[in-house]
């Protein structure tokens, strides 16, 4: 029977390639958790907020805002977690209170909300989402539309614990 020869350098090529395939990175955790790191807040996300706006299961037609909320790092689905969208629209500006809503994320972690079209503010067409209750870090986004004529956005979330 042969014996195989091995070496420092054959020893550490064969540990890396245990621990690629195993998908790990340093500290232990998953390669594909990469995927999942928090989201940050946007700058200008907060504008024009407002704590505990109503839960809503529609704010008009038209437009269609949706998304998937997940845990940072384990890219879990979080149901029941509550999102606010609002957005300057054929209805008004982001103040009016007919703009302003919240809705709740389902078992897979989705959210939607169907409005009114979103137009443009400050030459921008976008919209504004939050999350801001204890459980979890707070998130204010405010993803822009590529054009004012689209009639669907998603902005998904990955929320790190509090």
């Amino acid at each position: 029977m042969k014996i195989p020869f091995y070496n420092r350098r054959s020893f550490l090529r064969t540990a890396s390639y245990g621990v690629a395939g195993l998908g790990l990175m340093a500290g232990g955790v998953p390669a594909m958790a990469q995927s999942f790191a928090p989201t940050q807040t946007m700058r200008g996300g907060s504008n024009n907020y407002r704590p505990n706006a109503p839960l809503v299961d529609r704010l008009g037609s038209g437009f269609q805002m949706s998304g998937i909320v997940r845990r940072a790092g384990t890219g879990e689905p979080l149901e029941g977690v509550r999102i606010q969208i609002w957005a300057a629209t054929t209805l008004g500006g982001e103040r009016e209170p007919r703009n302003h809503g919240s809705v709740l994320t389902q078992a897979d972690g989705s959210y939607s909300l169907e409005m009114e079209q979103i137009v443009p503010n400050f030459g921008q067409p976008h919209a504004h989402l939050a999350y801001d209750d204890d459980d979890f870090e707070t998130v204010f986004l405010r993803p822009v539309m590529p054009s004012a004529s689209d009639t669907s956005l998603q902005a998904d979330f990955n929320l790190a614990p509090a």
